[in-house]
């Protein structure tokens, strides 16, 4: 696909690639072969999107810091106000087998230079509870749950690591690891799980989509052609092992509104999608 502003959070739910396209402010899902649709307009920037047991589609709301729930009937409803936990901006977001979400946040006004600060993982439950799990993580950005359910893994962007926390069957958090440490240049946004305990990580930094292994160690490296930045990716299409890639100039919205040169690529890889989103 060309033609976009800055995709962002791809996810492969039921037979179509779903994506926040954040400059534009809409969320759209494509199935191959056909034109896109847009499933909501959020003038806010959606970020992070999930489903319910139940079907009912899942948005963060970045700058209103909300998280929204799309009935089957198509309303849009709040589902957990998150404003008293993030000064700024929500950002990206995994919902486990249970509904619960797990949203990280920025911590700080990046986009206008202010200076770092913490920023943290919160999980909200399915009745809208909302709590901090870990608050002092340094940009987190995509999610991920492995299959059996057992751990949730963050790309700690400006950490330049990938951080692991043990899950436990009521959501809570236990041990803490670092799953996988980034080679030089490379900066870990959105990411996916394959079948074999792999992590694919788009990396902006160094314009490429990285491959660790489940010991965290690089095992692919795919650079985006024509220079574009990687931002997000996901595995899906119809054997689960076309990696669907989410890639920009650059991250200022006004240049991507502008110029419109979000483009989302596809690779066929080696070993299948796994676990969530």
């Amino acid at each position: 696909m060309e033609g976009l502003a800055f995709p962002e959070c791809p996810r492969w739910h039921d037979g179509r690639l779903w994506f926040s396209d954040m400059a534009a402010g809409q969320v759209l899902s494509v199935e191959p072969g056909a034109p896109p649709v847009v499933e909501l307009e959020l003038p806010g920037g959606p970020g992070g999107l999930g489903w319910t047991p139940a079907g009912d589609m899942m948005v963060v709301a970045m700058g209103e810091r909300r998280l929204l729930r799309r009935d089957h009937a198509g309303a849009l409803v709040e589902f957990a106000d998150l404003s008293a936990y993030e000064p700024v901006r929500c950002n990206d977001m995994v919902v486990d087998a249970a509904g619960r979400a797990y949203v990280g946040t920025f911590g700080y006004d990046m986009p206008a230079g202010a200076p770092p600060a913490p920023g943290s993982l919160l999980r909200i439950d399915p009745h809208g509870r909302v709590q901090v799990l870990a608050d002092d993580l340094v940009f987190p950005n995509g999610l991920a749950i492995t299959p059996d359910g057992g751990e949730l893994l963050i790309a700690e962007t400006f950490a330049l690591r990938i951080t692991a926390f043990a899950l436990e069957a009521n959501g809570a958090v236990g041990t803490r690891r670092t799953f996988a440490d980034c080679p030089r240049g490379a900066r870990p946004d959105g990411i996916c799980l394959d079948a074999d305990g792999g992590v694919w990580a788009a990396s902006p930094g160094d314009r490429a989509v990285l491959r660790f292994d489940r010991d965290g160690v690089v095992t692919e490296r795919l650079p985006v052609p024509g220079g574009d930045a990687a931002y997000a990716c996901m595995l899906g299409g119809a054997d689960g092992a076309t990696l669907f890639v989410c890639t920009a100039p650059g991250p200022d919205p006004e240049r991507a509104r502008r110029e419109r040169a979000g483009r989302i690529r596809a690779v066929e890889v080696g070993t299948a999608h796994a676990g969530r989103p």
